[in-house]
């Protein structure tokens, strides 16, 4: 029986197209510390025109490449189009499909129990923050 944890479909999108490698390390400790597992990354590029290109890391700054590439054989096969659509002209987008490996464990848990999951959200980091800062209301 397989065991994974929840795996999330993740589009960060950039101003400009160019990608700087504040997010690798970040990337990286969660991988390293278990808390993830990097299923498949793609990178993709919208231009003035609205034009798609989606590339390789190693494609990337040498750093952020040298920071991720362990972690990734390949570029996705993740739907690039719908998530160009979604672009601002001229910027760009990381897309992530990762596992939370942490939960896998009571992933399983609940499988065996005969659970199942009625509902599952996320609130974006920067709802969460704006309620603690006072700046939105629950």
């Amino acid at each position: 029986m397989a065991s994974y944890g929840p795996v999330s479909l993740v589009a960060i999108s950039f101003p400009g197209n160019e990608f700087k490698g504040e997010i690798a390390p970040a990337l990286e400790e969660l991988i390293s510390s278990g808390t993830v597992r990097i299923i498949d990354l793609a990178f993709i590029s919208k231009d003035g025109e609205g034009n798609l290109v989606a590339f390789e890391i190693n494609d990337l700054d040498d750093d952020v490449y040298g920071q991720i590439d362990p972690y990734v054989d390949e570029v996705s096969s993740l739907d690039i189009a719908s998530v160009g659509e979604m672009l601002e002209l001229d910027s760009s987008a990381a897309l992530f499909l990762f596992e939370n490996s942490w939960a896998a464990k009571f992933a399983t848990a609940v499988q065996n129990a005969n659970g199942q999951l009625l509902m599952s959200e996320t609130v974006p980091a920067s709802v969460v923050n704006a309620i603690a800062d006072g700046e939105l209301s629950a």
